[in-house]
């Protein structure tokens, strides 16, 4: 079985940079641990120094408050459950339209779970999270998104950061979609932590990071034997590490020289007439869009017969394709939230991939008309 020919699916992954492969492969040939005291372990140790001070750069942060992690869904876990815990929250607020792995780790604390509603464009009801924090006795933990991952909806950062930022509350944002994309300023905005990920950005699967302000220092989910400063215990991984501060160093120029929001211009204009694009303000990497009467079970598989990689949403859930609780959230009526599509295009996106999606998005469409005629 031959690969798609042409992949439109960044925000689930985007492709290796070939700056992330060379340093991952250069790691590879190193031996040893990098907390061993020895020649070799300290090649490893500088290894992973640079990528932290990459990432850093890259995210707006001071190095030291950078934790690498095996994933954002792990960084995640551990921001919301043990930031949960370091603070004595007694309810945590979400979005409707967060990732399950924030909503998830929402759940695994135990504690209550106060969910924002979502306006019809996308963004996240401020006014309802300004009045729940208004009302809130004890100390909330805020776990919010960024940007989203299934319709690319830029949340308004600078009032989240007004509304929770001169409380008692602690703020926690996933920024996986944001990181390569947005300017981040962690060091001095006003998160207490946040999230971001390797493989959304050209680097390998299996490595993401956690941003920790001084004063949320105190959260822990792995304790081990201290590495990562001591605050996420386990041996690094020193090559997935490396790969990842590469693919930070290089992915802005890599995206800009793409020019990925002219691409999706372009396609957004070529979509046909009754197309309904969901979301306003969005990132502009993807569009998720619909055509009314063809399903997006059957759309995919009919693109990916011609080699187009599209998802349905979430990565993590478009396995499984069913309703989006993103859509449903935006009030999008359930019979053309199931006929919803993603394209998410990234830093080595073409125009030729663009047409190639249009041309059999268009003939995917007309023989499922044809068929629905003859059926009638």
């Amino acid at each position: 079985m031959t690969r798609p020919a042409i992949y439109l699916d960044h925000s689930a992954a985007s492709p290796l940079l070939p700056e992330a492969r060379s340093a991952l492969i250069a790691a590879l040939d190193l031996v040893g641990n990098a907390s061993s005291v020895h020649g070799h372990g300290r090649a490893l140790r500088n290894l992973i120094d640079t990528a932290r001070a990459q990432v850093a750069a890259l995210a707006g942060a001071e190095r030291k408050q950078v934790v690498f992690t095996g994933s954002a869904t792990e960084a995640i876990t551990q921001a919301v459950v043990g930031g949960a815990r370091a603070f004595a929250a007694g309810a945590v607020v979400i979005s409707a339209g967060e990732h399950a792995a924030v909503s998830k780790a929402a759940e695994a604390t135990g504690l209550p779970v106060k969910s924002i509603g979502l306006l019809p464009d996308g963004r996240i009801d401020l006014d309802q999270l300004a009045g729940v924090i208004a009302m809130a006795e004890g100390n909330l933990l805020v776990a919010l998104h960024w940007v989203n991952n299934e319709t690319g909806v830029v949340q308004d950062m600078t009032r989240i950061n007004a509304l929770v930022g001169p409380t008692r509350h602690t703020l926690f944002i996933d920024a996986v979609q944001a990181f390569g994309k947005l300017p981040l300023d962690f060091a001095t905005s006003a998160p207490d932590m946040m999230a971001v990920s390797g493989h959304k950005i050209g680097a390998p699967s299996g490595i993401g990071a956690l941003l920790v302000k001084a004063h949320a220092d105190t959260v822990r989910l792995i304790p081990g034997g201290g590495q990562e400063q001591g605050r996420r215990g386990g041996t690094e991984a020193a090559a997935l590490i490396a790969a990842f501060g590469a693919a930070a160093a290089a992915i802005a120029d890599r995206y800009a020289a793409a020019d990925v929001p002219a691409l999706i211009a372009r396609l957004e204009a070529g979509l046909p007439a009754d197309a309904t694009i969901f979301g306003a303000n969005r990132l502009g990497n993807v569009v998720n869009f619909a055509v009314p009467g063809v399903k997006n079970a059957t759309a995919m598989m009919g693109l990916d017969l011609l080699g187009l990689s599209v998802s349905s949403g979430s990565a993590c859930s478009s396995g499984k394709v069913g309703p989006s609780h993103v859509l449903a959230a935006m009030g999008v009526a359930p019979e053309l939230a199931d006929c919803a599509l993603r394209v998410s295009l990234g830093w080595n996106s073409t125009g030729d991939d663009v047409d190639a999606f249009l041309a059999g998005y268009r003939s995917v469409l007309e023989r499922h008309r044809a068929r629905q005629g003859q059926a009638a």
